[in-house]
């Protein structure tokens, strides 16, 4: 690689800028004098390490592009569920700064896995329509696992984000959701995650409220396609059969109220009144249609587990195991993502028989004794 050409990759960064910056200015953030900076964009010089990190970091660069040409296979860029502001008539993140660690965390964790784990090169359906077929019948019911044994794509679940996420990595494709015992959100949020990536949101970032559009349409088409919604008589379903759908769609009022309103699909007030209860209020009525215990509630608190649970791709558990085992990798990401302690994902190799009383092993195991009159 020439410094010429590093040369241009640090002008075109500059020129990007919304502002463009003085020479003088950025040599004096970068500590470089000016003459040596101007030496070093007509290629008369050759920039430092530290002064090209200090310069990426200046002009939000990428680091690796400006030294190889090349776009970082590492590089993450998170695209996030936005809430839409109604005062100020914006969409945003409330919470972004408050996420921040955690995604920190999660791309380490990918990025200490990368050397164990072979590069993900699947080709995500870029329709709504072909993720449906490739998901396969009934799939809103175990959408997680599907998604990622179907479609390539990691579906993590962490608890205390204010959001879900979505990014790209290494060729690896991400859903990042926040646990929440609403499966219906969950099941939003995952879909619209796959919209983000299905659509290319990541390798060449737009506006954000297109894109939250886009992200949004193709949830409702893939969650309640248009074809289903025509094929159903709203004016004359009853509320047990109502409450059926609600559940097999895996989705709540509001949003089947929201696509019914965008289809222009004409419904009976009966319907209006159903739609206007909270989602499990409605099930829990109907709880009849869909149990198989004797406990009929046990459906419900089924999918609100589920969805609140922590949730980790074990192919990323396996590959950052398997560095812990080479000894290159220490155990705090993988103890980080499991929940547990640093000390319990690293293998204890346990003296030969014979080298430890019972009391001393059952101590080691953490057994307490058994004692009798």
């Amino acid at each position: 690689m020439t410094t010429d050409s590093i040369a241009s990759r640090v002008k075109a960064s500059i020129q990007a800028q919304p502002q463009t910056p003085t020479q003088a200015s950025i040599a004096e953030s970068v500590q470089m004098t000016p003459d040596a900076f101007s030496r070093a964009l007509k290629g008369e010089r050759n920039f430092s390490t530290i002064e090209l990190a200090r310069l990426a970091n200046l002009l939000t660069a990428d680091l690796h592009w400006l030294i190889t040409g090349e776009p970082d296979p590492l590089a993450v860029k998170f695209a996030a569920r936005h809430e839409y502001n109604h005062q100020t008539g914006r969409r945003d993140v409330p919470g972004r700064n408050e996420d921040e660690a955690i995604l920190q965390s999660i791309e380490l964790a990918y990025r200490q896995a990368h050397a164990w784990r072979s590069r993900s090169d699947s080709t995500l359906p870029s329709t709504s329509s072909e993720v449906r077929e490739a998901l396969g019948y009934n799939f809103v019911r175990s959408f997680a696992d599907r998604v990622e044994q179907s479609l390539g794509v990691d579906v993590l679940r962490i608890q205390n984000l204010s959001t879900d996420y979505s990014f790209a990595i290494d060729g690896y494709k991400v859903a990042l959701l926040r646990s929440n015992a609403n499966w219906f959100r969950s099941n939003w949020s995952l879909a619209h995650e796959l919209g983000h990536l299905a659509l290319g949101h990541h390798d060449s970032p737009g506006s954000t409220d297109v894109d939250e559009r886009a992200a949004n349409q193709f949830a409702a088409e893939l969650l309640l396609p248009e074809s289903q919604m025509r094929a159903v008589n709203w004016e004359t379903i009853d509320e047990s059969a109502f409450a059926g759908l609600v559940w097999d769609l895996g989705v709540s009022n509001p949003a089947l109220k929201a696509r019914l309103e965008s289809l222009r699909l004409a419904v009976s007030d009966e319907v209006r009144g159903w739609l206007s209860l909270p989602t499990q209020v409605l099930l829990r009525k109907h709880v009849d249609r869909y149990a198989v215990t004797a406990d009929a509630y046990l459906p419900v608190a089924e999918r609100m587990t589920e969805s609140a649970e922590r949730r980790v791709p074990l192919g990323l558990v396996s590959a950052l195991a398997a560095g812990i085992e080479a000894k290159r990798l220490g155990p705090a990401t993988l103890a980080w993502l499991l929940e547990t302690d640093p000390s319990d994902v690293v293998e204890q190799d346990l003296p030969e028989e014979g080298d430890l009383s019972t009391d001393a092993l059952m101590e080691l195991l953490g057994v307490s004794a058994l004692t009798g009159e």
